[in-house]
């Protein structure tokens, strides 16, 4: 699975659109998160199926054309996507259920979010952090008759940071950041009165057992700083490298984590990097189909 913020959409300059998704090819996903789909619903969403071609995948597109979800049909099966993802939203995020087909008819599905949080405003980042939680608690009836929580897999921009770690990118210093509105757009009042850089809308999520799962990998499974590489390069006005793009999942998927690495874009292609989740097909069967009530997938 592949999470990447490719900047404006390639601005409508099509060369540089086909060479960023051809560097996606070249990854081999069957899963792939985009933000910043501008201009993709145009013209009857044209833009939407060259890039299907391209990616050898199909694609849906969120509200606003903010962000949009890629999917391999021999291995995501949609069963229903949610184009009413809550109040709030800058830019909304792209939402569906889908079965992994590998695991049978009969296995629990899985919600796959892609998301954009607010450049601007910490206090609407929350508030979208907090609706992000709403596919951690989403239920599903299996053929069964049980009643269960839906595994859930986001990844997206966070304009905002993890919890401060030794092992992660450090946090900037507030002053590090010489354009001094975006102090503000990355920043929040502590209980002190101090303003310190955000870091909400990963406590929302954690919170709520949704794991950072570069964090969980360095921590759990010793991934190193491949993990928890920069994820946007340090520039003159946002100041230090950080890590604002991120993968989260319920906790019960983490047992199919193989690991997480960041892809390195150059500048001249998008100012985000590509964050590359690998999971293990058999284990995630296997664990979809305990969620169901069901033995583990042959």
């Amino acid at each position: 699975m592949l999470s990447w913020n490719f900047e404006r959409n390639g601005a409508d300059d099509s060369e540089r659109r086909l060479r960023a998704h051809e560097l996606l090819v070249s990854l081999n996903p069957h899963l792939i998160l985009r933000q910043e789909m501008w201009g993709a619903d145009a013209r009857g969403r044209e833009i939407m199926y060259e890039l299907e071609d391209v990616l050898g995948l199909r694609g849906w597109l969120g509200p606003r054309s903010s962000t949009g979800v890629f999917a391999d049909p021999a291995l995501f099966q949609p069963l229903r996507e949610w184009p009413d993802v809550g109040p709030m939203w800058v830019q909304p995020p792209t939402a569906l259920t889908f079965r992994f087909v590998p695991a049978g008819f009969d296995a629990m599905p899985m919600a796959v979010v892609s998301y954009h949080l607010n450049y601007a405003s910490s206090t609407n980042r929350q508030a979208e952090a907090e609706w992000l939680t709403t596919w951690a608690d989403k239920r599903w009836t299996t053929p069964q008759g049980k009643v269960a929580r839906v595994p859930a897999l986001l990844a997206g921009d966070n304009n905002s940071y993890p919890s401060p770690d030794d092992e992660d990118v450090p946090l900037p210093e507030l002053r590090a950041i010489a354009d001094e509105p975006h102090r503000v757009h990355r920043s929040v009042t502590d209980d002190t009165g101090q303003r310190v850089m955000d870091t909400r809308p990963d406590q929302v999520l954690r919170l709520a057992g949704l794991e950072d799962v570069a964090w969980h990998c360095t921590t759990a499974r010793g991934g190193g700083d491949k993990a928890l590489a920069r994820t946007v390069n340090a520039c003159e006005t946002h100041g230090p490298d950080s890590r604002i793009d991120r993968i989260y999942a319920t906790t019960d998927l983490l047992h199919a984590v193989v690991g997480v690495d960041v892809i390195e874009v150059p500048e001249d292609v998008s100012d985000h990097h590509i964050v590359r989740l690998r999971l293990d097909a058999e284990s995630l069967a296997d664990i979809l189909n305990r969620q169901s009530g069901m033995s583990p997938a042959a």
